[in-house]
């Protein structure tokens, strides 16, 4: 019995190996450079301490922190941030987002 086929066989998984684990890479470089530049958007739109404020919320929340830097991205494209969003203006965003969220209620039988 010859051991080529099987050196063979080896040889393309270990090749389709190596593609899959490339395209992964470059998957993944891209969405390094696609945060990084949103992360740099996010920061020229908040003031300091608006800032402080988006990266505790990210830390207990990242998906709420998503939302409001897709929502805060989004309001700067459109022009309806003319200058830096302070703290107060983060709170009244966070506010009304929050505020969409129902709250369970538990009723005692």
């Amino acid at each position: 019995m010859s051991l080529e086929p099987l050196e063979e066989i080896k040889r393309k998984k270990l090749s389709e190996y190596s593609k899959q684990q490339a395209e992964h890479t470059e998957q993944q470089q891209a969405q390094q450079v696609m945060s990084e530049q949103k992360n740099a958007m996010v920061s020229q739109i908040l003031s300091a301490p608006a800032k402080s404020r988006l990266t505790n919320i990210k830390l207990a929340d990242p998906a709420k922190a998503e939302k409001i830097e897709d929502l805060l991205l989004y309001l700067a494209q459109s022009g309806q941030v003319k200058s830096k969003v302070t703290d107060e203006q983060l709170k009244v965003i966070l506010a009304k987002i929050t505020a969409n969220k129902r709250e369970p209620t538990i009723k005692r039988v």
